[in-house]
């Protein structure tokens, strides 16, 4: 097959343990997935379904590093979130927990960057916000954790710091809807691929970026992730 110009390589994260990187094919979001952030964003708790929205798959920025502060905002916040990696296919179609749990290849942390002045006013002007979360560089994410090493989620939490003040933690188990909960809900409205991430919803505690800030973001016992938003 031809090009008429060369494409770019596909995006992808580093496995811990392993050589082969991770190809990403679609990056899934969830709103409102902790009670205490839908609550300080002034938004109902999504508890019958889940709320889904999406990013594409070259926003990524694997291994953090430094950030490009992004054009046409002045207000940079952050979402810390488990990020969900899943190694197998699922037709669309209603999957069982079950099942849903077992296309799960691993796990890491990410961030969510939101260009919350853009959020805001599509929202009270009830339009879509795709562009308040769906930038370039708007996913920075670490290193994926295989299951096997992972294990169970229990009680890890998931935190960040900004300039080495915590500013986000929460245990994972105050998610309103798990893990499978997501992915037999996204199975409804997609077929699933090998190489999809989800990341899974942001617990209180969301705040500005300003240029040159350092964040450090982790699931404790998993996986850590670092680096800084650029200062030009």
């Amino acid at each position: 097959m031809t090009y008429l110009f060369e494409p770019p390589p596909p995006p992808s994260l580093a496995v811990t343990g392993h050589d082969a990187r991770f190809p990403v094919h679609r990056i899934y979001c969830v709103g409102r997935n902790f009670v205490e952030h839908a609550r300080e964003m002034g938004a109902e708790v999504a508890a019958e379904a889940p709320v889904f929205f999406c990013k594409p798959a070259d926003a990524i920025v694997p291994g953090g590093g430094e950030v490009p502060y992004p054009p046409g905002t002045a207000d940079l916040h952050h979402e810390v979130e488990l990020v969900v990696a899943l190694g197998t296919d699922a037709p669309a179609g209603e999957l069982d927990r079950a099942a849903a749990q077992a296309l799960v290849f691993g796990y890491t942390v990410g961030l969510d960057l939101t260009r919350r002045d853009l959020q805001a006013e599509a929202k009270a002007r009830r339009l879509p916000w795709d562009v308040a979360k769906a930038f370039d560089h708007s996913a920075p994410i670490g290193e994926l954790l295989p299951v096997a090493q992972a294990g169970p989620l229990g009680l890890r939490y998931l935190w960040l710091q900004v300039n080495g003040v915590l500013r986000q933690n929460a245990p994972l188990d105050e998610m309103v809807h798990d893990v499978p909960a997501v992915i037999v809900a996204l199975s409804r409205l997609f077929a699933l691929r090998a190489g999809d991430l989800v990341f899974m919803g942001t617990p209180a505690g969301v705040a500005a970026l300003a240029r040159g800030d350092r964040f450090h973001a982790g699931i404790d016992g998993w996986c850590e992730l670092q680096g800084s938003i650029a200062s030009g």
